[in-house]
């Protein structure tokens, strides 16, 4: 577990979401509060986020990145191949960070340790210090609200995280695809 952020990711019916939150530390300062962890890739048609070490993360969007642009957006391929490389780098094997990445057909955590997991239910996901409590409200939101969009879901549970995890804060950023 990292003492980083709460990145949550949803995988419905009508899209896929993920979000973050923006609070970045140092020990137990706050360093930055609005920090952007989550972004786009592969011409907006992938949805990625990281929590761990900044630096680390970035070496992880980078490749995967990399090897996603050599599968044309294939995102089943490229977290095979992605595994298959993480396993060749000594280096690679220390990074501090994870991410999640999601299209409307797949969701998958990868490690800074080159493991390639998807999620039990298929849907829900979450990494970081708060990623148990966003995954905690999120599988509960998800069985038991039918009023929730997907976005909304992902808002709400973030919320939740960030009332109990001191490394996690309100300053929610979301992405969204549709189907």
């Amino acid at each position: 577990m990292f003492e980083a952020t709460t990145i949550l990711a949803y995988k419905g019916k009508e899209g896929a979401v993920i979000g973050g939150d923006g609070q970045v530390t140092f020990g137990n300062c706050v360093l930055k509060g609005n920090a952007t962890k989550i972004r786009t890739l592969y011409n907006g048609k992938v949805l990625s986020g990281f929590a761990g070490s900044t630096a680390d993360a970035f070496t992880l969007f980078d490749m995967f990145e990399g090897i996603l642009e050599n599968k044309k957006g294939d995102l089943l391929k490229s977290v095979i191949e992605f595994s298959k490389e993480w396993r060749k780098d000594k280096y690679l094997r220390r990074l501090e960070a994870m991410m999640i990445v999601l299209t409307c057909e797949h969701l998958f955590i990868l490690s800074g340790t080159g493991d390639v997991v998807e999620p039990e239910d298929g849907k829900i996901a979450a990494i970081g210090s708060g990623g148990n409590y966003a995954l905690s409200a999120a599988r509960a939101l998800d069985r038991f609200s039918n009023n929730l969009s997907p976005r909304g879901l992902v808002e709400e549970s973030l919320k939740i995280a960030g009332e109990l995890c001191i490394y996690t804060n309100q300053n929610i950023k979301i992405l969204e695809l549709g189907k």
